[in-house]
């Protein structure tokens, strides 16, 4: 379709202005698991998504726990990056008060079933440099609780798109800006919904993790981090901005006709929030070796990068893994899995 290929041509444009390592990572298993959070349980409180490396289970402790190690295969298409990316599900509720989960559609210029679009962004001088994250590292961004703006990152925001000027967020703006809400679009979307979540990139050099999986990173002190802003003295040291994007297909849930009859939006995130203010990321670093810090002072572009061995799109595709705790997370039903009855 014409509108694609315009999609395709202007992010190429947009990125040849801006290096950065973008890539897609199909989908490993979606459950309810969460070692960051809940390790060890089964099941979490909600359903996540997750993609990459197939060692991911309810507890990966970091003092035993090696990705690489561990792996035998990862749903990403850079075939050395074992890291684990999830974030939370997107439901639409049906007049009849049931709910069936939303499928996920490849970005613009990807090749993949469903899962995350991963960006590593370097600092947008073009000659600065940043450091990779290490063996061990994790973290988390949002708020799973949240169901209200205040106190929400706005490095968290949706996009809702047309079908006709749908451009993977190449012509749309910068993410988080123009039109994105921090809220679910409140009216259909013909071109689905785009969620983004973007990671703080400042580290206190010290700490791989910390109780809330969040007081070790900081965003910088000042500016941005595309603004090239200085990292605060607590968190001197500057990471690569990690980067989400998710493309929901919302487009099956368009007809008024199913959608509540006072007009609301119907979709609701796996934590029970209907507004939109819970969606999370989280992140277990898991690459081989130095491969992202020589992929990042090298400045890969896109999913070609000469610094790191790859695989095909089919290839990722075919790393999949079961259910660890078997639970029907799709069809139609009658609660989102973990939620109580939703008001």
């Amino acid at each position: 379709m014409h509108w694609k290929t315009l999609a395709l041509a202007l992010f190429a444009q947009a990125a040849a202005a801006q290096q950065m390592i973008r890539f897609g990572c199909s989908q490993l298993v979606i459950e309810r698991l969460d070692p960051l959070v809940n390790p060890g349980s089964l099941l979490s409180p909600h359903v996540h998504q997750i993609v990459g490396g197939n060692s991911f289970n309810a507890s990966m402790d970091p003092a035993s726990h090696d990705l690489v190690a561990d792996s035998t295969c990862t749903s990403c298409t850079f075939s050395e990056d074992f890291s684990n990316y999830w974030t939370a599900v997107m439901y639409f509720r049906a007049r009849n008060g049931t709910f069936k989960r939303v499928p996920q559609f490849p970005n613009v210029g990807l090749r993949a079933d469903g899962g995350i679009t991963v960006y590593y962004i370097p600092p947008y001088d073009g000659k600065s440099t940043v450091t990779a994250f290490k063996p061990g590292f994790r973290m988390l961004v949002g708020d799973a609780a949240l169901r209200t703006s205040e106190g929400q990152q706005p490095q968290l925001c949706h996009r809702c798109y047309k079908a006709s000027d749908y451009t993977g967020g190449a012509s749309g703006g910068a993410p988080c800006t123009g039109s994105d809400t921090q809220s679910l679009p409140e009216g259909p979307c013909d071109g689905g919904i785009r969620t983004t979540i973007t990671f703080p990139t400042c580290w206190d050099g010290k700490n791989l993790d910390s109780p809330d999986h969040k007081s070790h990173v900081a965003y910088p002190g000042s500016g941005s981090f595309e603004s090239l802003g200085a990292c605060p003295e607590t968190h001197p040291i500057k990471l690569p901005q990690l980067m989400y994007e998710v493309m929901w297909d919302t487009t099956p849930f368009n007809d008024p006709e199913l959608w509540p009859e006072d007009g609301s939006q119907p979709f609701f995130w796996s934590t029970g929030d209907k507004n939109g203010y819970s969606q999370h990321g989280d992140y277990i670093f898991g690459w081989k070796g130095d491969s992202l810090q020589r992929a990042l002072d090298a400045r890969c572009n896109n999913a070609v990068c000469k610094e790191l061995r790859t695989q095909t799109s089919e290839d990722a595709m075919k790393c999949t893994k079961s259910q660890t705790a078997v639970e029907n997370v799709d069809g139609w039903l009658e609660k989102i899995p973990g939620q109580e009855m939703l008001d």
